[in-house]
């Protein structure tokens, strides 16, 4: 099967030691994105999850796919206490994105990020159409 890297300079820059998606038949591994070089960079940790999710997303549409194709999340936070358990907004935000068909998830705490004032990271797995 062929791999394609794949890498969305407009919406996530990858660093330069990783691609930022890859493209494995109907399969799309997305490293992990952040707020990282936007407004939400340093701030409150829903408007971090709120554009993080969008850059996700905007991946997938770039690809061809819905958000709905997104089956499966893992998102790394430094203050557990910040998601778990969600808040209404946190859920609010989740249906905003992927309505009723949300992606399977795992939430894992870890002490820092690879940036300052970075609180959530995810990467994604999204099964295109």
């Amino acid at each position: 099967m062929e791999k394609i890297r794949r890498e969305y300079p407009d919406i996530a820059p990858a660093g330069a030691n990783y691609s930022r998606a890859v493209k494995a038949g109907n399969l799309l591994f997305i490293s992990g994105c952040t707020a990282r070089d936007t407004d939400a960079h340093g701030g409150p940790p829903l408007e971090q999850l709120r554009v993080t999710l969008d850059k996700l997303v905007r991946i997938v549409a770039a690809e061809g796919g819905v958000p709905q194709d997104i089956v499966q999340t893992t998102t790394f936070v430094t203050r557990i206490t910040d998601w778990y358990p969600p808040s209404d907004e946190q859920q609010a935000l989740f249906t905003q994105f992927f309505g009723a068909q949300k992606p399977t998830s795992s939430l894992v705490e870890i002490t820092a990020l690879a940036q300052p004032g970075l609180d959530i990271e995810i990467e994604a797995i999204a099964v295109l159409e």
